[in-house]
Protein backbone atom coordinates (compact mmCIF):
# COMPACT_ATOMS: atom_id res chain seq x y z
CA UNK A 1 0.00 0.00 0.00
CA UNK A 2 0.92 3.82 -0.47
CA UNK A 3 0.16 5.76 2.31
CA UNK A 4 0.74 9.84 2.20
CA UNK A 5 1.33 10.95 5.41
CA UNK A 6 0.33 14.70 6.34
CA UNK A 7 2.92 16.04 9.04
CA UNK A 8 5.19 14.07 9.00
CA UNK A 9 7.71 15.83 9.96
CA UNK A 10 5.53 16.43 13.78
CA UNK A 11 5.81 14.48 16.41
CA UNK A 12 3.04 12.07 16.08
CA UNK A 13 3.42 11.59 12.26
CA UNK A 14 7.04 10.89 12.14
CA UNK A 15 6.14 7.62 13.74
CA UNK A 16 3.31 6.93 12.34
CA UNK A 17 5.09 7.28 9.24
CA UNK A 18 7.72 5.15 10.56
CA UNK A 19 6.18 2.36 11.45
CA UNK A 20 3.78 2.41 8.20
CA UNK A 21 7.40 1.61 6.68
CA UNK A 22 8.29 -0.84 8.50
CA UNK A 23 5.43 -2.64 7.90
CA UNK A 24 6.25 -2.73 4.07
CA UNK A 25 3.88 -0.19 2.94
CA UNK A 26 4.92 2.60 0.50
CA UNK A 27 5.23 6.00 2.51
CA UNK A 28 5.20 9.70 1.03
CA UNK A 29 5.81 12.18 3.79
CA UNK A 30 4.52 15.74 3.57
CA UNK A 31 6.98 18.25 4.79
CA UNK A 32 7.58 22.08 5.01
CA UNK A 33 11.07 22.25 3.80
CA UNK A 34 12.29 18.57 1.85
CA UNK A 35 15.68 19.63 2.18
CA UNK A 36 15.65 20.57 5.73
CA UNK A 37 17.33 18.20 8.96
CA UNK A 38 13.69 16.79 9.48
CA UNK A 39 12.70 15.41 6.21
CA UNK A 40 16.43 14.41 5.81
CA UNK A 41 15.38 11.99 8.80
CA UNK A 42 12.60 10.77 6.78
CA UNK A 43 14.79 9.88 4.10
CA UNK A 44 16.92 7.72 6.54
CA UNK A 45 13.88 5.91 7.24
CA UNK A 46 13.15 5.27 3.72
CA UNK A 47 9.90 7.75 4.00
CA UNK A 48 10.00 9.95 0.36
CA UNK A 49 9.61 13.76 1.34
CA UNK A 50 7.18 15.53 -0.65
CA UNK A 51 7.05 19.33 -0.09
CA UNK A 52 4.25 21.49 0.68
CA UNK A 53 1.55 22.69 2.91
CA UNK A 54 -2.01 21.18 4.35
CA UNK A 55 -3.02 24.35 3.51
CA UNK A 56 -1.91 24.42 -0.29
CA UNK A 57 -3.67 21.47 -1.67
CA UNK A 58 -1.91 21.95 -4.70
CA UNK A 59 1.11 21.16 -3.09
CA UNK A 60 -0.03 17.59 -2.32
CA UNK A 61 -2.82 16.70 -5.05
CA UNK A 62 -0.10 14.63 -6.92
CA UNK A 63 1.26 12.61 -3.98
CA UNK A 64 -2.30 11.63 -2.83
CA UNK A 65 -3.68 10.97 -6.32
CA UNK A 66 -1.34 8.27 -6.04
CA UNK A 67 -1.44 7.18 -2.78
CA UNK A 68 -3.94 4.43 -1.45
CA UNK A 69 -4.60 5.71 1.64
CA UNK A 70 -4.09 9.16 3.53
CA UNK A 71 -3.27 9.92 7.29
CA UNK A 72 -3.57 13.19 8.32
CA UNK A 73 -1.46 14.49 11.56
CA UNK A 74 -1.03 17.97 10.87
CA UNK A 75 -3.04 20.74 12.18
CA UNK A 76 -2.85 24.18 10.16
CA UNK A 77 -2.53 26.36 13.35
CA UNK A 78 -3.31 29.62 11.21
CA UNK A 79 -7.29 27.86 9.90
CA UNK A 80 -7.52 24.48 11.02
CA UNK A 81 -11.10 23.89 10.15
CA UNK A 82 -10.14 25.85 6.69
CA UNK A 83 -7.28 23.82 5.87
CA UNK A 84 -9.08 20.17 6.99
CA UNK A 85 -11.71 21.06 4.48
CA UNK A 86 -9.59 21.85 1.52
CA UNK A 87 -7.67 18.39 2.10
CA UNK A 88 -11.64 16.90 2.59
CA UNK A 89 -12.49 18.17 -0.94
CA UNK A 90 -8.86 17.55 -2.42
CA UNK A 91 -9.42 13.92 -1.12
CA UNK A 92 -13.54 14.21 -3.10
CA UNK A 93 -11.60 15.96 -6.21
CA UNK A 94 -9.18 12.66 -6.37
CA UNK A 95 -12.09 9.99 -6.55
CA UNK A 96 -13.69 11.71 -9.21
CA UNK A 97 -10.33 12.53 -10.90
CA UNK A 98 -9.10 8.61 -10.56
CA UNK A 99 -12.07 6.66 -10.29
CA UNK A 100 -11.06 5.47 -6.92
CA UNK A 101 -11.43 6.38 -2.73
CA UNK A 102 -8.83 6.76 -0.55
CA UNK A 103 -9.31 5.74 3.51
CA UNK A 104 -8.52 8.54 5.62
CA UNK A 105 -6.81 8.03 9.24
CA UNK A 106 -7.69 11.80 10.42
CA UNK A 107 -6.47 12.98 14.04
CA UNK A 108 -7.82 15.08 16.11
CA UNK A 109 -7.89 14.74 20.40
CA UNK A 110 -9.74 15.08 23.19
CA UNK A 111 -9.18 18.10 25.00
CA UNK A 112 -12.18 19.60 23.06
CA UNK A 113 -14.71 17.09 24.88
CA UNK A 114 -17.37 17.72 27.51
CA UNK A 115 -16.55 16.73 31.38
CA UNK A 116 -20.23 15.18 31.38
CA UNK A 117 -18.33 11.71 32.44
CA UNK A 118 -15.69 10.55 34.11
CA UNK A 119 -14.34 8.56 32.09
CA UNK A 120 -14.49 9.59 28.67
CA UNK A 121 -14.67 7.59 25.31
CA UNK A 122 -16.19 7.85 21.31
CA UNK A 123 -19.44 8.73 22.22
CA UNK A 124 -18.47 11.98 24.93
CA UNK A 125 -19.60 14.86 23.36
CA UNK A 126 -17.74 17.80 22.23
CA UNK A 127 -18.34 20.90 24.14
CA UNK A 128 -19.32 23.52 21.75
CA UNK A 129 -18.22 26.52 23.82
CA UNK A 130 -14.84 25.12 23.51
CA UNK A 131 -12.30 27.07 21.65
CA UNK A 132 -10.66 23.85 20.24
CA UNK A 133 -14.39 22.82 19.32
CA UNK A 134 -13.35 23.09 15.48
CA UNK A 135 -11.71 19.67 15.54
CA UNK A 136 -15.42 18.47 16.55
CA UNK A 137 -16.43 20.38 13.62
CA UNK A 138 -14.01 18.70 11.54
CA UNK A 139 -14.44 15.53 12.21
CA UNK A 140 -18.62 16.27 12.12
CA UNK A 141 -17.67 17.36 8.43
CA UNK A 142 -15.66 14.20 7.22
CA UNK A 143 -18.61 12.00 8.79
CA UNK A 144 -20.94 13.82 6.88
CA UNK A 145 -18.81 13.49 3.54
CA UNK A 146 -19.64 9.54 2.98
CA UNK A 147 -15.61 8.77 2.14
CA UNK A 148 -13.94 6.15 4.07
CA UNK A 149 -12.54 7.28 6.96
CA UNK A 150 -11.45 6.65 10.80
CA UNK A 151 -11.09 9.14 13.58
CA UNK A 152 -7.86 9.10 16.14
CA UNK A 153 -8.48 10.84 19.10
CA UNK A 154 -5.15 10.20 21.34
CA UNK A 155 -5.08 11.05 24.48
CA UNK A 156 -1.35 12.74 26.10
CA UNK A 157 1.48 11.68 23.56
CA UNK A 158 4.88 11.05 25.31
CA UNK A 159 8.29 9.03 24.56
CA UNK A 160 10.74 9.36 21.70
CA UNK A 161 11.78 12.89 20.76
CA UNK A 162 8.80 13.95 22.62
CA UNK A 163 9.05 17.34 20.56
CA UNK A 164 5.76 19.30 21.28
CA UNK A 165 4.62 16.82 24.09
CA UNK A 166 3.82 18.02 27.93
CA UNK A 167 7.09 16.04 28.78
CA UNK A 168 9.03 18.18 26.74
CA UNK A 169 8.15 21.27 28.44
CA UNK A 170 9.14 20.14 31.60
CA UNK A 171 12.55 18.62 30.36
CA UNK A 172 12.96 22.03 29.37
CA UNK A 173 12.16 23.41 32.30
CA UNK A 174 14.81 21.97 33.93
CA UNK A 175 17.45 23.40 31.97
CA UNK A 176 15.93 26.47 32.61
CA UNK A 177 15.88 26.54 36.02
CA UNK A 178 12.40 27.26 36.55
CA UNK A 179 8.85 25.15 36.02
CA UNK A 180 5.25 26.42 36.70
CA UNK A 181 2.14 24.00 37.26
CA UNK A 182 -0.99 25.54 35.78
CA UNK A 183 -4.43 25.12 37.12
CA UNK A 184 -6.03 22.23 39.51
CA UNK A 185 -3.62 20.66 40.86
CA UNK A 186 -4.99 17.51 41.42
CA UNK A 187 -6.71 17.19 37.67
CA UNK A 188 -5.49 14.01 35.90
CA UNK A 189 -4.47 12.94 32.31
CA UNK A 190 -4.75 9.82 30.06
CA UNK A 191 -1.34 9.06 28.11
CA UNK A 192 -0.38 7.15 25.52
CA UNK A 193 3.20 6.16 23.98
CA UNK A 194 3.62 7.80 20.88
CA UNK A 195 4.60 4.50 19.40
CA UNK A 196 2.07 2.78 20.71
CA UNK A 197 0.10 5.16 18.70
CA UNK A 198 1.75 4.93 15.55
CA UNK A 199 0.85 1.13 15.92
CA UNK A 200 -2.76 2.26 16.40
CA UNK A 201 -2.73 3.89 12.85
CA UNK A 202 -1.23 0.82 11.05
CA UNK A 203 -4.03 -1.55 12.84
CA UNK A 204 -6.36 0.84 11.31
CA UNK A 205 -4.74 0.78 7.63
CA UNK A 206 -4.57 -2.89 8.42
CA UNK A 207 -8.33 -3.61 8.72
CA UNK A 208 -10.15 -0.36 6.78
CA UNK A 209 -13.03 -2.37 6.33
CA UNK A 210 -13.40 -2.54 10.25
CA UNK A 211 -12.31 0.70 11.38
CA UNK A 212 -14.42 2.97 8.61
CA UNK A 213 -16.75 4.91 9.72
CA UNK A 214 -15.13 4.65 13.37
CA UNK A 215 -13.59 6.97 15.60
CA UNK A 216 -11.28 5.52 18.56
CA UNK A 217 -10.12 7.16 21.31
CA UNK A 218 -6.01 6.06 22.56
CA UNK A 219 -4.68 5.52 26.07
CA UNK A 220 -3.19 3.47 28.58
CA UNK A 221 -4.71 2.56 31.93
CA UNK A 222 -2.75 4.43 33.58
CA UNK A 223 -4.43 8.15 34.99
CA UNK A 224 -1.77 9.63 37.31
CA UNK A 225 -1.92 13.21 38.30
CA UNK A 226 -0.45 15.90 35.62
CA UNK A 227 1.64 17.02 38.82
CA UNK A 228 2.79 13.72 39.73
CA UNK A 229 3.74 13.82 36.15
CA UNK A 230 5.93 16.91 36.32
CA UNK A 231 8.20 16.28 39.31
CA UNK A 232 8.76 12.61 37.84
CA UNK A 233 10.14 14.29 34.33
CA UNK A 234 11.58 17.29 36.33
CA UNK A 235 13.20 15.52 38.87
CA UNK A 236 15.05 13.05 36.07
CA UNK A 237 16.36 16.12 34.21
CA UNK A 238 18.21 17.26 37.40
CA UNK A 239 15.50 19.62 38.79
CA UNK A 240 16.00 20.77 42.27
CA UNK A 241 13.94 23.97 42.38
CA UNK A 242 10.52 24.87 43.32
CA UNK A 243 7.39 24.89 41.31
CA UNK A 244 5.70 27.99 41.08
CA UNK A 245 1.39 27.42 41.33
CA UNK A 246 -0.31 29.20 38.59
CA UNK A 247 -3.61 30.29 37.03
CA UNK A 248 -4.46 27.97 34.16
CA UNK A 249 -5.54 31.34 32.46
CA UNK A 250 -2.16 32.33 33.01
CA UNK A 251 -1.08 29.46 30.63
CA UNK A 252 -2.91 30.39 27.89
CA UNK A 253 -5.65 28.42 26.14
CA UNK A 254 -4.29 25.11 25.94
CA UNK A 255 -4.09 25.01 29.57
CA UNK A 256 -6.93 26.59 30.26
CA UNK A 257 -9.04 24.58 28.09
CA UNK A 258 -7.40 21.19 30.12
CA UNK A 259 -7.73 22.26 33.50
CA UNK A 260 -10.01 19.21 34.54
CA UNK A 261 -9.41 15.50 34.50
CA UNK A 262 -8.79 13.87 31.17
CA UNK A 263 -9.45 10.59 30.98
CA UNK A 264 -10.15 8.28 28.47
CA UNK A 265 -11.07 4.42 27.91
CA UNK A 266 -9.55 2.43 24.48
CA UNK A 267 -12.14 -0.92 25.00
CA UNK A 268 -13.92 0.36 21.83
CA UNK A 269 -10.23 0.06 19.86
CA UNK A 270 -8.55 -2.95 21.83
CA UNK A 271 -12.23 -4.67 20.82
CA UNK A 272 -12.06 -3.72 17.23
CA UNK A 273 -8.61 -3.36 16.63
CA UNK A 274 -7.04 -5.82 18.37
CA UNK A 275 -4.80 -2.32 19.81
CA UNK A 276 -3.59 -2.35 23.68
CA UNK A 277 -0.40 -0.33 24.82
CA UNK A 278 2.64 -2.03 25.23
CA UNK A 279 4.86 0.53 27.05
CA UNK A 280 4.79 0.77 30.92
CA UNK A 281 3.11 4.04 31.17
CA UNK A 282 5.27 7.00 30.96
CA UNK A 283 5.66 7.25 35.54
CA UNK A 284 7.53 3.97 35.06
CA UNK A 285 10.19 4.68 32.69
CA UNK A 286 10.88 8.43 32.87
CA UNK A 287 14.30 8.07 32.66
CA UNK A 288 14.07 6.48 29.49
CA UNK A 289 11.61 8.65 27.99
CA UNK A 290 14.44 12.14 29.52
CA UNK A 291 17.63 10.36 27.99
CA UNK A 292 15.60 9.85 24.32
CA UNK A 293 14.50 13.93 24.53
CA UNK A 294 17.71 14.52 25.45
CA UNK A 295 19.23 12.78 22.32
CA UNK A 296 16.60 14.08 19.92
CA UNK A 297 17.61 17.50 20.37
CA UNK A 298 19.21 19.34 17.87
CA UNK A 299 23.22 20.41 18.65
CA UNK A 300 23.90 23.46 19.56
Amino acid sequence: MKVLVLGATGYAGFHVARALRQEGHTVLGLTRDAAGTRAQELVVEEIHPVEGRLSDPDSYRTALEEADAVVCAALDMDDPLGSDRKLFQTLREAEQHTGRSRHLVFTTGITFLTTTREVWDETTPPAPDNPLYVRAQAEQDLAASGMPHTIVRPSFIYGGSARSSKSAQWFTDARNGHSAFYGDVTKRYSWVHVDDLAAAYVAILERPEVADGNIFMFGDEHQPKLLSVQQACLRVAGYTGDITFQSAQSGGMLESCADRDELVTSEKAQKLLGWSPRHPGILEDTLTYYAAWDRARPAG
